[in-house]
């Protein structure tokens, strides 16, 4: 063997060999309990390797543009209490039991319920019917909402109230076109939007139009399409303000995705990020006072700071407050209508991630203490969700069952007990 090659090899062996002993020491580092607290307060990972991926991370975040959030400019409906939750007081048929929902939201700390109005069980037969003709007695389909509203001013709350999902009669191809499709005329969304604020004028402010109009199937099984969107929201917060001028118009909230062919392919999303820019291209900013988004942290915890634009975790409403700064809304909150990690047992799909009961305990709090601490721009936070009237869910199995709060019994589960004593403990109720 030349002597020449000998000496390559040997300083190569040297090269590996110092190379494995300071991986191996990194890797020793990391492994204590100081370093690995500091990487799930940076990565949101809870296991060693792939906190040490997130490291890697966010090293490659450094080399990305910096977000500029204008942290200090933003006006009405930042400050606010941050505690909202979602409910389907709708669904619960006994009134006793509405209550003790509301109640216990109340308990809890929460501030906010974010309730459905469906479109489809207000004006079910056809337009300008209110009465509900479903069931005998017939009775007035306003009914159940005059009791969801009352319930909210006796426990000093506020309402959310999201109006969505069109009966069949306000399209040609009824439910086939998507059970959440809009209607044929806009104006009839528009008349509808005006009949629930002319009814609770001075008892609801804020009105949520639509939900998740990026993706399938909640612009029904046409392609989304961002600039059909903005009309709807545009004829919609017409009508309301034209009744109530103090009437609050939050924008859909927008789901995270990635996905680029929704608004090409029938059935399929369209990136949030994207679709946005497109809200604004076709005119969206007088319509909408609050800009909403889905919270959801999927894989990660609440403490993940990595930012990719192709990635889902907590620290995605960020990107949604750079687009909005700019475009001239830096004064416009964010709210968040769904947050939550997902606690399904090991024989159900994690479709939307997966975290221990104690994990969803101690995520909940953490991220509304990141809201907190870390993001002025963003008001209301509102977990999915309180809890369903039956147990449909957990019998088929769905992942969506294991974000509740409570289970369909009234049954407190770790995380209601978690938030519960986080609210208790700070001072921004």
């Amino acid at each position: 063997m030349p002597v020449e090659f000998r000496s390559a090899l040997k300083q190569t062996l040297i090269l590996w060999t110092g190379l494995l002993i300071f991986g191996g020491l990194v890797f020793f580092l990391l492994s204590t309990p100081p370093a690995r607290q500091w990487l799930w307060q940076q990565t949101g990972e809870r296991d060693l390797l792939p906190q040490i991926k997130g490291l890697t991370d966010l090293a490659a975040d450094l080399l990305r543009p910096r977000l500029v959030l204008a942290e200090d400019a933003v006006g009405p409906g930042a400050d606010v209490n941050p505690f909202g939750v979602n409910v389907f007081l709708e669904q619960e048929a006994e009134e006793a039991k509405r209550e003790q929902l509301v109640r216990m939201a109340s308990e809890a700390g929460f501030h906010w319920l974010r309730q459905e109005f469906p479109w489809e069980d207000i004006e079910i037969h056809g337009k300008g019917d209110f009465e509900d003709r479903r069931h005998e007695p017939y009775r007035s389909a306003w009914d159940k909402y005059d009791h969801i509203v009352s319930l909210t001013n006796q426990y000093d709350m506020e309402l959310i109230v999201r109006l969505s999902n069109p009966p069949q009669w306000t399209r040609a191809g009824g439910d086939e076109v998507g059970t959440y499709a809009p209607p044929d005329d806009f104006a009839d969304y528009a008349d509808f939007a005006r009949a629930v604020a002319e009814r609770y004028r001075g008892q609801v402010r804020y009105y949520q139009l639509w939900n998740e109009p990026n993706i399938y199937p909640e612009w029904g099984k046409a392609p989304v399409n961002p600039e059909a969107y903005v009309e709807l929201l545009r004829v919609g917060a017409e009508a309301i303000r034209a009744v109530d001028p103090d009437a609050v118009i939050i924008a859909g909230a927008l789901a995270a995705t990635i996905d680029l062919d929704g608004t090409l392919s029938p059935e399929h999303n369209f990136t949030d990020l994207l679709f946005f820019q497109r809200m604004y291209d076709a005119g969206a900013a007088p319509y909408f006072d609050i800009m909403a988004v889905q919270g959801y942290g999927l894989w990660s915890g609440p403490t993940d700071r990595r930012m990719h634009p192709r990635v889902m975790n907590f620290g995605r409403p960020q990107y949604v407050r750079d687009l909005m700064v700019a475009n001239g809304d830096t004064h416009k909150p964010i709210w968040i209508s769904e947050m939550n990690w997902n606690a399904a047992p090991e024989d159900v799909n994690p479709r939307f991630g997966r975290v221990s009961l104690t994990e969803q305990a101690e995520n909940l709090p953490l991220a509304y203490a990141r809201i907190q601490d870390d993001w002025p721009w963003l008001g209301v936070a509102n977990v999915w969700y309180l809890k369903r009237a039956t147990d449909a869910w957990e019998l088929e199995r769905k992942p969506e069952a294991y974000f509740r709060l409570l289970a369909p019994d009234f049954t407190p589960q770790p995380v209601y007990e978690a938030i519960r004593a986080y609210m208790q403990t700070t001072d921004d109720r």
